[in-house]
C-alpha cells in the first residue's frame, strides 16, 4: 500500500475520543446531560465515547447542532478514522487488487 496522507503523522481520531477528552471536559457537562441535550440515550452516547460505535449521519447532525460546528466535522472525523482502520485491516488484500486504467 502506498503512503497516503492518512498514514502520515498521528493516526486519525475517533470522534468519540474528541468528545470524551476535549469537548465534554471543556463544557463541564456530564455524559447524561450531554445525551439529554442530544435527545439520545446515555448508553448510545457512551458507546460512541468508548469508541464502540461510529458517529452516524443522524448523530453527526445532532452533534453539529449541539456543538455549533455542523455535521461535516463529525462525519469527516469518522470517515478518516474508518478509512485508516480498514486500510490497515485490509492492507494485504488491497495489495492484491489491481488498479485498472482506462485506455
Amino acid at each position: 500500500m502506498t503512503d497516503t496522507p492518512l498514514k502520515r503523522g498521528l493516526p486519525p481520531l475517533h470522534p468519540g475520543a474528541l468528545l470524551r477528552e476535549d469537548i465534554l471536559p471543556s463544557l463541564g457537562i456530564s455524559v447524561s446531560s450531554f445525551a439529554s441535550h442530544l435527545r439520545v440515550s446515555r448508553q448510545m452516547l457512551h458507546r460512541i465515547l468508548s469508541e464502540e460505535a461510529p458517529v452516524t449521519p443522524a448523530m453527526a447532525l445532532r452533534l453539529g447542532k449541539l456543538c455549533g460546528n455542523g455535521p461535516e466535522l463529525w462525519l469527516n472525523l469518522q470517515a478518516r478514522y474508518d478509512l485508516d482502520r480498514y486500510g490497515r485491516e485490509l492492507a494485504k488484500e488491497l495489495d492484491e487488487i489491481p488498479t485498472l486504467n482506462a485506455a
